[in-house]
């Protein structure tokens, strides 16, 4: 290869580079621990250093936030506002970004905002100054993964906690599925409000069940479209993290396996109409794509992640994570999701750390991380960025930078 054509080559990749998306500017009032907070980087990895309780993981669960549902805490809404010994309104507060991609930049902003009487507070969602419906709007122009210390036990837990992080992975392929999983919760929710309290015709309920049918569908489908397309990503990329296999054990994907969309929706309509009585004493549907889990196993070593050590269960979410970033990357022109990952270094090794770093620079994803030590990101780029975190305070430092250049 000529000196000419590798100097257009590394010319493409660094354009390319800044079109990918990239979170340029974060701001935060009256949110967690800050009163006021501004951090302006554009840096592809940002790490943020500092004691446990300085408010690191705030700075990662408000950037969460510029996505559908309550961010990587699931906290309630008015729990994410400071204090009220020390916020001016108790409970509101705001965040917003400015997000470069493709030349262009956007402002995505969320918060709580006063309502007409107490105790009523709302959320609002904005997109460059203009007001939204909901928070369903934000993956047309930003995709967010995550990872969170209290994922490390995501495969030895409850179901429910796995098809949270199976549809977060959805929606980096598929926007539309937050508005679906919406409509499915509001039917099944106001189903079972009827079946509680005995209400409702059979034409109503027949008519809520329908809609779970339909929209319970879609949603076993997304997914399982999903999970295909990861084990593609996964079989061709050349990575230090094991191979993971996905599978989803649930009624309602199994059925799309053996029947078109149309009869599953049927069967399953059946299934809730036929329940009825069942699902009224249980107090909850026990039909549905919301009872289905993801099962996750180590390729290589055939055995499933439950059974394996803290460390592997780890490696496997981060192969995951950095398919699903790969597949999105190849399917919207170059773009890729920007990852919060909250203490990403417990758990692996100084060789797992380095290639973690590569694998992301390599993606051309901006990732937004945390760690107790400076040594954890002695791996990261010259040009990373290295943010010391105290209780309600920020500073960028040059440590790192001086360090590898040296």
């Amino acid at each position: 290869m000529s000196v000419e054509t590798t100097a257009l080559a590394v010319g493409e990749r660094v354009a390319r580079m800044r079109d990918r998306a990239r979170i340029v500017r974060l701001s935060l009032s009256e949110f967690r621990t800050y009163k006021a907070l501004d951090i302006t980087s554009n840096d592809g990895l940002i790490a943020f250093i500092g004691p446990n309780g300085a408010g690191k993981t705030n700075i990662l669960e408000a950037l969460s936030l510029l996505a559908p549902g309550r961010g990587l805490r699931g906290a309630e809404l008015a729990e994410c506002g400071r204090l009220p010994v020390h916020a001016t309104e108790a409970g509101l507060w705001a965040v917003s970004a400015i997000l470069a991609n493709d030349g262009d930049e956007i402002r995505l902003a969320t918060g709580l905002a006063a309502g007409d009487e107490p105790g009523r507070e709302r959320r609002i969602v904005r997109i460059d100054g203009t007001t939204v419906k909901s928070a369903n709007t934000f993956p047309d122009y930003l995709r967010v993964l995550w990872l969170t210390p209290a994922m490390d036990r995501l495969f030895v837990e409850a179901p429910g906690g796995r098809r949270r992080f199976l549809d977060r992975l959805v929606l980096i392929v598929d926007p539309s599925h937050a508005a679906r999983c919406s409509a499915y919760e509001r039917a099944m929710r106001e189903r079972t409000r009827l079946l509680r309290d005995g209400r409702g015709d059979g034409a109503w309920l027949s008519g809520l069940e329908r809609q779970m049918a339909e929209h319970g569908v879609a949603i076993a489908a997304a997914r399982v479209d999903l999970v295909a397309r990861l084990a593609q990503a996964m079989a061709t990329r050349k990575t230090a993290f094991p191979q993971a296999r996905l599978s989803i054990a649930g009624e309602t994907e199994r059925h799309l396996q053996q029947l078109s969309a149309i009869e599953a929706e049927d069967v399953l309509a059946k299934a809730l109409y036929d329940g009825r009585a069942r699902d009224a004493e249980a107090g909850r549907a026990l039909s549905g794509p919301h009872r289905s889990d993801l099962d996750v196993e180590d390729r290589a070593k055939g055995r499933p992640a439950s059974q394996c050590s803290t460390g592997e269960q780890k490696a496997l979410l981060i192969a995951i994570v950095l398919a699903a970033t790969s597949l999105q990357e190849r399917m919207d022109g170059g773009r890729t999701p920007i990852l919060l990952l909250d203490e990403i270094a417990a758990h692996l090794d100084a060789g797992r750390r380095a290639a973690l770093f590569q694998e992301i620079e390599a993606l051309g994803a901006q990732a937004w991380m945390t760690g107790t030590d400076a040594h954890l990101f002695e791996a990261l780029a010259r040009d990373a960025a290295l943010f010391r975190v105290d209780p309600g305070r920020v500073e960028r430092c040059g440590e790192l930078a001086s360090r590898s250049r040296a």
